[in-house]
């Protein structure tokens, strides 16, 4: 059977340093150059993924903006995306307007990446409570891992990791799914993967849906992982 595994990047195959570490870097290679089939999944624009994730071998497509594209890290190219739709936007603009928040816009127009923003701060929960009560969306509020600041999530409720990773599933032929995450924005992909490990500085309600919980990300955790159960297609 041939397995697909996907990673989180953030607190999970990246480091508290940001970065991956070089055991894990030579490990995950050496696999991928064996046949694995090796991913990751991130809520980060795949500008921003790949100065992070830059020597690791991805011969197939990584998934970005949480689940929002699924791109070929080598190419650019879009395999697959989700998006609002024009009253779904509107509705978020108009609501966003209302209560004096700036938004970071991201979008991905002719292949290029593009972010625009305005400078200031806003109130979250609200805004939270607004969207997180709106079936047409998916909305999560979260701390950055990084920093103090928190950050609000507003998405269409079609698009996540979960949705992705199965569109790449089928795409890659792949008939089992094994996953790796350490935030709550994990739980829909570990919800449709037939095993999911949490890191163990994964916070604990990610833990209470995971297959176990393995090294952490420190530790070379999901590397480590792969190195002795992973499966070579």
């Amino acid at each position: 059977m041939s397995t697909l595994y996907v990673t989180d990047l953030d607190g999970t195959l990246l480091n508290s340093s940001d970065q991956i570490s070089q055991y894990s870097m030579e490990t995950i290679n050496g696999l991928v150059a064996r046949g694995m089939q090796f991913t990751y999944a991130t809520a980060r624009s795949l500008v921003s993924a790949s100065v992070v994730a830059k020597g690791l071998s991805a011969t197939i497509p990584v998934i970005a903006y949480n689940g929002a594209l699924i791109i070929h890290p080598a190419t650019g190219e879009v395999i697959s995306s989700l998006s609002f739709t024009e009253e779904e936007a509107g509705y978020v603009s108009s609501v966003l307007q209302e209560n004096g928040a700036n938004p970071l816009v991201y979008a991905y127009v002719d292949g290029v990446e593009r972010v625009s923003y305005v400078a200031g701060r806003e109130e979250l929960l609200p805004l939270y409570e607004i969207f997180s009560g709106d079936e047409r969306y998916r909305c999560t509020l979260q701390q950055e891992l990084y920093r103090p600041e928190y950050f609000l999530e507003i998405m269409p409720k079609k698009v996540s990791k979960a949705e992705a990773i199965q569109k790449l599933k089928e795409i890659w032929h792949c008939d089992r799914v094994v996953s790796f995450g350490d935030a709550v924005n994990d739980i829909p992909m570990f919800e449709i993967s037939d095993a999911c490990y949490a890191v163990a500085n994964a916070v604990p309600e990610l833990k209470a849906h995971a297959t176990d919980v393995i090294g952490s990300n420190d530790e070379d955790g999901v590397a480590r992982w792969l190195s002795q159960f992973g499966q070579i297609s």
